[in-house]
């Protein structure tokens, strides 16, 4: 059980924008129940004690583990830090710092420049309409990040109700001239 999980979780790791052994190390440390040290890590997933402490660097910046000094020991150990809420709060932001933040800022860019023509004016206009597409994204998460988990639960589930209450509202909305 755990193997598998640990194995899907380098593979999907890739995909939230670290590496697999970054993501096996991140998945071992998330399903045990103590504190583990880079040796042990090493033998556990049977990669080296370099990648090890490279892929620990690594969630360290993200800041996904934590160390653990163990009276009387000189190893060093290793945890994730935080509850799962925690973890995927630090993915998204550590994800918006890294692809959202550089995309916003050269949309920014482009639209300050002048259009030479009618091709760059309607480029621009599309520029402008994914710029704002991505900043609403952009707060709409950021203010999701600030609800409790608890909040976000209740959220969550209502799902696709959410949607039934917005097309309901839409029926008493005044209908726009055409």
């Amino acid at each position: 059980m755990i193997e598998s999980f640990v194995c899907h979780f380098g593979e999907m790791g890739s995909r939230w924008g670290f590496n697999r052994t970054v993501g096996q190390i991140y998945a071992l440390l998330v399903v045990s129940a103590e504190p583990i040290c880079a040796n042990e890590i090493a033998e556990l997933l049977g990669i080296s004690r370099g990648n090890v402490s490279m892929g620990l660097k690594e969630l360290g910046s993200w800041q996904l583990v934590q160390v653990i000094h163990k009276q009387g020991e000189r190893r060093e150990f290793y945890q994730s830090r935080g509850s799962i809420w925690d973890m995927a709060n630090r993915v998204f932001e550590e994800r918006r710092k890294r692809e959202m933040d550089p995309t916003l800022s050269l949309l920014r860019d482009i639209m300050m420049d002048e259009a030479a023509n009618n091709d760059e004016a309607y480029a621009q206009k599309r520029i402008t309409e994914i710029h704002d597409l991505l900043e609403n994204i952009t707060e709409w998460t950021q203010s999701l990040q600030s609800l409790s988990p608890e909040k976000l639960n209740t959220l969550m589930k209502l799902g696709s109700g959410v949607g039934k209450v917005l097309e309901f509202t839409d029926k008493f909305r005044p209908k726009k001239d055409a």
